[in-house]
């Protein structure tokens, strides 16, 4: 699907904001020219300008009536507050994308009140270097094309998958909150490191490239976590033993369980809207 010529307005102009926007940039998708972010920040606004050489206003209405793509990229709690301000000049002709946790197609469709193509998306930050790994559902106005379009979008920043509108809680607490269970897995390993009298400068990239590397193996040998886990631990030795060690303190569990809250305040984000 080609999307050069199409004019697509963030509203909302924050880290995910931007990391999409670069990645636009990046593939060439859309030209700077066609896109806009909007934020009350004029500071936000000063930085997509001169970094990235998009133009930023604070008029929420003015652009949406300048875009033909609306991406809605504000916290879940000034989701209503946006639409409210919005919901009088969006136009059927329009998509609307809403990548704000928790908030659900249904409750955005009812603010605008008009049958306006509605589709919810949950990226994450590693959009930024086109790694990014996106779940989108559709709302109840949006036909398949408008899935294209936001698949198209997506992929230019990594990968999509689609999922039922109730999966999408899950995939806020897999993929979207994802990234910053690896950068605290990195930030105890370098630690680990550290404490076992390594200098910051060498247990750091050591930490950082045995998570890379194990991350290719996953995707380019096509075996499972426990086969290649099991490939690198040896009866009685030393892999064994740190794992028998998160064995026994529950690292599934916690693991598990702290996945699970963060699906469980996803959910709760579209109550409080």
């Amino acid at each position: 699907m080609e999307l050069k010529g199409k004019k697509l307005v963030f509203v909302g102009a924050g880290n995910m904001a931007e990391a999409l926007v670069r990645g636009i940039l990046k593939v060439d998708l859309i030209g700077k020219e066609n896109l806009l972010v909007t934020d009350v920040n004029p500071k936000r606004l000063e930085f997509f300008d001169k970094a990235l050489g998009v133009k930023g206003i604070s008029d929420n209405k003015q652009a949406v009536l300048l875009s033909d793509i609306i991406i809605l990229s504000v916290k879940p709690q000034m989701m209503a507050n946006i639409l409210g301000e919005i919901s009088g000049v969006v136009q059927p002709g329009q998509k609307v994308i809403s990548i704000a946790a928790g908030i659900t197609t249904e409750f955005i469709e009812s603010k605008l009140a008009k049958e306006i193509p509605v589709i919810r998306v949950m990226p994450n930050t590693p959009a930024l270097i086109g790694h990014g790994m996106a779940g989108i559902c559709a709302g109840k106005y949006a036909q398949d094309e408008d899935m294209e379009l936001v698949g198209v979008i997506f992929e230019a920043v990594g990968k999509v998958v689609v999922v039922k509108e109730e999966q999408m809680d899950a995939v806020t607490a897999l993929s979207g909150c994802g990234p910053a269970y690896i950068f605290t897995i990195v930030e105890v390993l370098t630690a680990a490191g550290i404490s076992l009298g390594l200098p910051e400068e060498i247990s750091l990239p050591l930490a950082i490239e045995t998570v890379e590397g194990a991350a290719k193996m996953l995707k380019e040998t096509n075996e499972g976590p426990s086969i290649l886990r099991n490939k690198v631990t040896s009866p009685g030795g030393a892999t064994m033993a740190a794992l028998n060690v998160l064995e026994e303190k529950g690292f599934r569990e916690i693991f598990i369980q702290a996945v699970t809250v963060a699906a469980k305040r996803s959910k709760e984000l579209s109550i409080i809207n």
